[in-house]
């Protein structure tokens, strides 16, 4: 069984100011670049990451959360 719900709420938190604020997830699509609503800094994802939601957010983006709750599923199948 694949979870299909996810979080579309995130919190941001800029690591220059630490302004944090709740946006809401894309849930097809990757966020590259951020602007802080505080101190006006460009965030860019972390090498590794696959968005800014990831790099700096309370919760991964859907995509992710879909990915890992598919894995997750998968290594349960496999041990009932």
């Amino acid at each position: 069984m694949i979870h299909t719900h996810t979080t579309s709420e995130c919190v941001i938190t800029c690591p220059h100011c630490r302004t944090a604020k709740v946006e809401v997830m894309p849930a097809d699509a990757c966020i590259f670049f951020y602007e802080c609503s505080g101190c006006g800094a460009l965030l860019k994802r972390k090498p590794g990451s696959c968005c800014v939601f990831c790099s700096y957010g309370s919760v991964p983006c859907p995509p992710v959360q879909q990915a890992r709750a598919c894995e997750k599923d998968m290594r349960s199948s496999l041990y009932a």
